[in-house]
């Protein structure tokens, strides 16, 4: 079931969303705008999907994996196909701007309590 994360989420809820789903990764789509976060489907998507109808902004939405077992740094890796977006100058399906990937991390540890 997807949801999204407005304020914020434990660890050990998304360890428990992991081993539900794909056993050691959430995967995740963030609104850097909003600071929001949409976590538990089978694709970014449909993550991607809901926060669309939420009005986010397609600009906005950058696709992620959550690996909760791993450090801080080591927890979330920049791999989705919903990024790439040629029309951004991001060609890969990372995210290729680091400042855009700062901002997602930032976003992510606010809403991920240790």
């Amino acid at each position: 079931m997807i949801q999204i994360i407005r304020n914020t989420i434990t660890l050990d809820e998304l360890k428990e969303q992991a081993e539900k789903s794909f056993g050691n990764l959430v995967k995740a789509v963030v609104d850097i705008e909003k600071e929001i976060m949409a976590i538990g489907g089978e694709l970014h998507s449909d993550e991607e999907a809901l926060l669309l109808e939420e009005e986010s902004s397609q600009d906005n939405l950058w696709g992620i994996n959550i690996y909760p077992s791993l450090s801080k740094d080591k927890r979330i890796e920049f791999d989705s196909m919903i990024n790439l977006r040629p029309t951004q100058n991001n060609l890969s399906r990372g995210v290729d701007n680091p400042g855009i990937q700062e901002k997602i991390i930032s976003i992510v540890n606010k809403l991920v309590k240790e």
